[in-house]
């Protein structure tokens, strides 16, 4: 199966840079103006025509090779790439969701904003991670109440 396996989480394994015009938002303008929201809508957008365009190729990969391999051995192999494959998929589908969510956001004015404190999340964090919900401060504490709520 010649399909690489992507880093979900790493949004800049599926988008070109958006815009084209060099554009990259700074600290030094107001935070979420106008320019910043179509920059992260062009880069979600992007994304979202990545994954798409990905899942359709495994799709018709998947109509095309159907499992025809006569050595057992060889069988349990491309199943155990098609299983990776698609559960890759899954958690893209998921990956969609979340990236609709962030586009909701941009569209109510709430996008690069904690939704747990209010206070905006840095442009680097949106940056590397479009679908980001929270600062890196309350995703911490998020994560560490999670670990300690799983442990009692």
């Amino acid at each position: 199966m010649a399909t690489a396996l992507n880093h979900l989480g790493d949004s800049s394994n599926f988008m070109p840079p958006p815009g084209g015009d060099g554009y990259r938002p700074s600290a030094d303008e107001p935070f979420m103006n106008t320019r910043q929201q179509e920059y992260f809508r062009d880069k979600l957008l992007a994304w979202k025509e990545a994954i798409l365009r990905e899942a359709a190729g495994t799709l018709s990969q998947l109509q095309v090779d159907s499992l025809r391999e006569a050595d057992l051995t060889d069988r349990a192999s491309s199943e155990t790439d098609w299983s990776i494959e698609l559960r890759t998929r899954d958690r893209q589908r998921k990956l969609i969701s979340k990236i609709d969510a962030a586009l909701r956001r941009i569209e109510e004015g709430e996008y690069g904003y904690c939704e747990v404190t209010g206070e905006p999340i840095s442009l680097a964090r949106l940056e590397a991670r479009p679908i980001a919900t929270m600062t890196v401060e309350a995703q911490e504490r998020h994560e560490r109440n999670e670990k300690v709520s799983r442990e009692d």
